[in-house]
């Protein structure tokens, strides 16, 4: 009877061991894939913290509309929020690209909005555990318009 317990609660073990790092996996939606959309913007604002002018701790919310590249169709919406951290430029920001089939979130570090590249930190629906890069890249500036690419690698 010993024998049998043992074998069983070894045998318990041996399984618990061999599938735990499987526990935190989740299948992602998203394989290798490009998404190229573009943006415009409906607006900033800008909350200040410190002195007038930018300074540390300043935030900075942007909002825009994202369409298709051919139709320009609305297909979605991103919201930015960005936190000042010196008093000309640089920013640390976070961000969610709402799409039809679910949310991709971004975060890392701006210096110019014209150009920028932020990580891919996941997602949600479609987008789940998405992980990769955001690339934008300004276009026009009045209204402000910009090309999004995404380079998912999982």
């Amino acid at each position: 009877m010993n024998t049998r317990v043992g074998l069983l609660l070894a045998g318990a073990l041996l399984g618990a061991l061999a599938t735990g790092p499987l526990q935190g996996w989740s299948q992602a939606g998203t394989g290798p894939a490009t998404i190229r959309i573009t943006d415009l913007e409906r607006g900033v604002s800008r909350v200040d913290n410190g002195r007038p002018g930018t300074s540390p701790g300043d935030i900075e919310i942007v909002r825009t509309r994202l369409r298709e590249r051919v139709t320009q169709n609305t297909i979605g919406r991103a919201e930015l929020e960005c936190t000042f951290v010196d008093s000309v430029r640089s920013r640390v920001c976070r961000g969610t690209y709402i799409l039809p089939k679910g949310k991709i979130v971004v975060g890392g570090s701006i210096l110019y909005r014209q150009f920028y590249e932020l990580a891919v930190l996941g997602g949600t629906g479609l987008y789940d555990n998405a992980r990769g890069t955001l690339t934008v890249t300004r276009t026009q500036r009045r209204p402000v318009r910009d090309l999004v690419v995404f380079r998912l690698v999982g």
